[in-house]
């Protein structure tokens, strides 16, 4: 069955071809984008969260508010929390007439048992949800830092079987990745996947300034690894260590580790637990020069 899709909205101005970077919001949180969309490059890609604790009516509000700001909403579909495949083509149609995002993420999501039909993202992918929405942009994710429940084996084998499939389903295909302390690995990581034929562009995860407490709390959330030699390499142990040091120190490593290799296509996506509008501010002077940035000297 082809959904079709509602015709009761404008055209929408195609984004650019490449962000200077994407960045991460959920429902709860959409009211920082407005506060923070004079600093954000216009047309830049948000990820939405796809939470438990939030519904739908809060994903598609997100996406529409973000669609006005001039941004561009890349929905994530959890597939284990789909209650069924009504649900999907619901939530996706509800998507399209409130903000027509060009692409979507499709993750499996954290619950261990399926809400629904679909076990993992590699299921729904296969389940001819492309199709049935003449989606032609996937994002999927990866986890260089490895993963909690996931064996290294495992990840690479769905990596590689999304890889195929998305392209053999002529889709455009970007790789967002979990944000890590361990550059090394990350770096180690991007080396393995081009390595394996992979070349599509990567995204990689990167924490904007916050507090140590938060940092270590997200991490602790998203099942990243902080051992002892990493905390002890960025200061995660000393409460007394600036804010933005942490992310400084981060990013001052990841770059010159990528400048030692040819990674290929290589973005950034912003993980912004410090707040939305700081960790934009401090990506946008990494990341964005040359390029037009709205002007923030408002103070808005």
């Amino acid at each position: 069955m082809h959904i079709v899709q509602p015709d009761n909205i404008a055209p929408i101005e195609k984004v650019a071809k490449t962000a200077a970077y994407t960045l991460e919001v959920t429902g709860k949180e959409i009211r920082q984008i407005e506060i923070a969309a004079p600093h954000i490059p216009p047309g830049t890609p948000i990820n939405i969260a796809f939470l438990g604790n939030e519904n739908h009516d809060q994903r598609v509000n997100a996406a529409r508010v973000i669609r006005e700001c001039g941004l561009e909403p890349v929905p994530i579909i959890s597939s284990r929390r789909l209650r069924s495949e009504e649900d999907l083509n619901n939530l996706i149609t509800q998507l399209n007439s409130a903000a027509r995002p060009s692409r979507f993420i499709f993750v499996g999501g954290d619950p261990a048992t399926p809400a629904g039909p679909y076990s993992d993202s590699l299921a729904l992918l296969a389940s001819g949800v492309l199709q049935r929405h003449d989606i032609h942009y996937v994002g999927i994710v990866a986890y260089p830092d490895g993963h909690p429940n996931i064996s290294a084996d495992k990840l690479w084998h769905a990596l590689e079987w999304k890889y195929h499939f998305l392209r053999d389903a002529n889709c455009t295909l970007e790789i967002t990745t979990q944000f890590g302390f361990d550059t090394e690995a990350i770096v180690r990581w991007i080396r393995q996947l081009r390595d394996r034929g992979i070349d599509a562009p990567v995204n990689i995860g990167v924490p904007g300034p916050a507090s140590i407490s938060q940092l270590l709390r997200y991490a602790k959330q998203f099942g990243v690894v902080a051992s002892t030699e990493i905390a002890g390499r960025y200061g995660l142990s000393l409460a007394t260590l600036l804010r933005k040091s942490v992310a400084d120190y981060l990013w001052a490593d990841l770059v010159s580790g990528l400048a030692e290799q040819e990674p290929g296509d290589i973005r950034y996506h912003l993980y912004p637990f410090g707040g939305i509008k700081e960790s934009v501010r401090w990506m946008n002077s990494r990341v964005c020069s040359g390029q037009p940035v709205p002007d923030s000297s408002s103070g808005q």
